[in-house]
C-alpha cells in the first residue's frame, strides 16, 4: 500500500467524514530512528532501528484522541513496513496492545515501528504512539503469508437487518441529545444498534449482550489494509457498551469515567468496511471498576471476519 492512495493533507474532511478518515490513516514517512547498546561488561549488544511516521488526530469535544483512530493509525504504519517485503502479501492476522496514556486530539502522532521479525510465514512488528516523546499506545501486531488448513467458525446470531433499524441520525433526533448528536452524526462509521443505543439513556433491560451493525458511510479504497485500518477504529466505539448495558448505564451518565485499557484483534478472514458488518457483543466479567468486552465481528452473508477483546476502566462515581 503507498500512501499516495490516499488523500493529500489538508484535503477537505469536514463535511466529508470518509475523506476525514483517510486523510488521518495517510500517515507521512519521517526517516527511521536508531537506539544501540553495547556493554563493556558482557557481550551484549542490542540494536533496535525504528521506521517513523507522523498521522494527524481528529479533533474530539472531550480534547483526548479517540482509541480507535490510534488503533486504526497503528495497523497503518505497521503494514506500510510489511508491504515492500518480498513474496506474497503478508496481511494482518492478530493484535495485541495497551492504551498507556490519554492523547491530545490537538497534537499530531509519531508512530515508531520496530520489524521485530521476517520469518517464512509470518512477520511481526511492534509500534509505540508517541506525544511529547511518550508513549500513549504500545502494540504488537502479526502479518502472515495467505495460507491454508483447518477451518471452522461461531454462526452469526439472528438480528434484525440493518436496514431495518434507525439511522444514526433518527436515533439522536428521537434522544434530543443535539450537543452530543452533533459528534455522533459526523461520525465515518454507521452504527445501528439491535437492541437499542445506550447514547443518552440506559436501556430498559439488564444484559450483558447485544449486538451492533457498523459500516464506513461511505467507499474506501480497494486495499485490504485500508480496510483492516477501519475496522479496527470501529471496533473501539460500542464493545464496552455490554457492560453499560448490564449496569443500566449510559454513556451521557454524569457520574460516568471511561477509558479503554487495552485492546487485542484477530482477523481471520477478508472483509469490507464499508460493507454491513455484525459486530455481536457480550461482557463475561466486570469488576475492580474495569469491565471486559468480547465481539465477533460478522459479515452480512455470515461470514466469521474478525474477533475483539478489550477491557476498559469503567468507574462510576458512587457506585
Amino acid at each position: 500500500m503507498s500512501p499516495n492512495q490516499l488523500p493529500p493533507h489538508g484535503a477537505d474532511g469536514l463535511a466529508d467524514p470518509i475523506a476525514n478518515l483517510l486523510e488521518v490513516l495517510n500517515l507521512q514517512p519521517a526517516g527511521r530512528a536508531e537506539a544501540r547498546l553495547q556493554s563493556d561488561t558482557q557481550v551484549t549488544h542490542y540494536v533496535a532501528s525504528d521506521d517513523i511516521f507522523i498521522g494527524r488526530s481528529q479533533p474530539m469535544p472531550h480534547g483526548r484522541v479517540f482509541g480507535g483512530q490510534v488503533l486504526a493509525q497503528v495497523v497503518m504504519a505497521a503494514g506500510l513496513t510489511v508491504a515492500d517485503l518480498d513474496g506474497p502479501a503478508r496481511a494482518l492476522h492478530s493484535m495485541h496492545g495497551y492504551f498507556l496514556r490519554p492523547g491530545d486530539a490537538n497534537a499530531p502522532i509519531v508512530f515508531a515501528v520496530e520489524r521485530l521479525r521476517d520469518g517464512g510465514s509470518f512477520s511481526a512488528r511492534r509500534v509505540h504512539a508517541l506525544q511529547d516523546g511518550k508513549p500513549i499506545m504500545s502494540i504488537i501486531l502479526s502479518f502472515q503469508i495467505p495460507a491454508t488448513g483447518m477451518d471452522h467458525q461461531d454462526e452469526m446470531p439472528e438480528v434484525p437487518r440493518p436496514d431495518s433499524l434507525p439511522t444514526l441520525s433518527e436515533t439522536i433526533a428521537a434522544s434530543g441529545d443535539r450537543r452530543r448528536g452533533e459528534w455522533i452524526t459526523r461520525r465515518a462509521i454507521d452504527i445501528r444498534h439491535c437492541e437499542g443505543p445506550l447514547y443518552a439513556t440506559p436501556a430498559p433491560h439488564r444484559q450483558s449482550l447485544q449486538n451492533v451493525w457498523i459500516r464506513a458511510v461511505g467507499r474506501l479504497p480497494d486495499d485490504p489494509l485500508i480496510h483492516q485500518a477501519v475496522l479496527a477504529y470501529a471496533a473501539d466505539y460500542t464493545l464496552l457498551e455490554s457492560v453499560l448495558r448490564q449496569h443500566g448505564l449510559a454513556w451521557a451518565d454524569p457520574r460516568l469515567v471511561p477509558a479503554s485499557l487495552d485492546h487485542s484483534m484477530w482477523f481471520h478472514r477478508p472483509a469490507k468496511a464499508d460493507d454491513w458488518i455484525l459486530y455481536a457483543q457480550r461482557s463475561p466479567s466486570s469488576s475492580g471498576g474495569r469491565g471486559l468486552g468480547i465481539g465477533r465481528m460478522f459479515s452480512a452473508d455470515g461470514t466469521l471476519v474478525a474477533s475483539v477483546g478489550q477491557e476498559g476502566m469503567l468507574r462510576v462515581r458512587g457506585w
